[in-house]
């Protein structure tokens, strides 16, 4: 009881009491942090105008749903949370079949090399030939989404058609312990280099 401490002990107490609430919110804060193993149940990642959730699904893929602003939801399938092979929204499905073991590309390592060929399926037209992805991990680094921070891997990625024009390129910021792609950049090494990512990440509470 207040009435029975020293002079002094009641600001102590009270010093006390501050503290053990700061660490409990620190850790409740800190458990939000998704990380590998907490991912497996599904998590969430956000910025301005969308919303991701992710799910891991059999065979490897991690089933992505988007929910934008001002557009309709779009679903996502992608090896190992990298390599996108399945597409769906309310402007069609497309499909990304490889021609090759995704499995042997994984788990990535920095240096890594690779080209794995893919025939390009949609609902609205035949394809007119195949398409090369090639990977390139460039090295390591870290990205932070709010207060979490993840180690992730560098990896340039270019998709070019058959006469070798290239159809997409940019940089993926990959984190292989969430299965993600955090943020990507465009026209790496030159002046109009941009990055392009999620803000925060949560558990996905459904």
């Amino acid at each position: 009881m207040l009435w029975n401490m020293h002079p002094g002990e009641e600001g102590l107490k009270t010093l006390t009491i501050g503290m053990t609430f700061a660490m409990l919110a620190g850790a409740a804060q800190a458990a939000d942090c998704v990380d590998g193993k907490s991912a497996k149940a599904g998590f969430v990642l956000e910025k301005p105008g969308i919303r991701s959730e992710f799910r891991p699904a059999p065979g490897g893929m991690v089933a992505v749903t988007n929910k934008y602003e001002s557009d309709s939801p779009q679903t996502q399938y992608l090896y190992a949370g990298l390599i996108e092979v399945f597409r769906d929204s309310d402007t069609g499905r497309l499909s990304m079949i490889p021609l090759g073991d995704l499995k042997k590309l994984f788990p990535l390592k920095a240096g890594a090399k690779s080209k794995t060929e893919f025939v390009r399926l949609s609902s609205k037209k035949a394809p007119n030939g195949t398409e090369i992805l090639a990977l390139a991990v460039k090295g390591k680094d870290t990205y932070k989404l709010g207060d979490c921070k993840y180690n992730v891997l560098v990896v340039g990625e270019t998709i070019t058609g058959d006469n070798g024009n290239v159809i997409d390129t940019f940089t993926a910021l990959y984190s292989p312990d969430l299965q993600a792609v955090l943020a990507r950049r465009y026209d790496e090494g030159t002046s109009a280099q941009s990055e392009v990512g999620f803000e925060t990440i949560k558990p996905l509470r459904e």
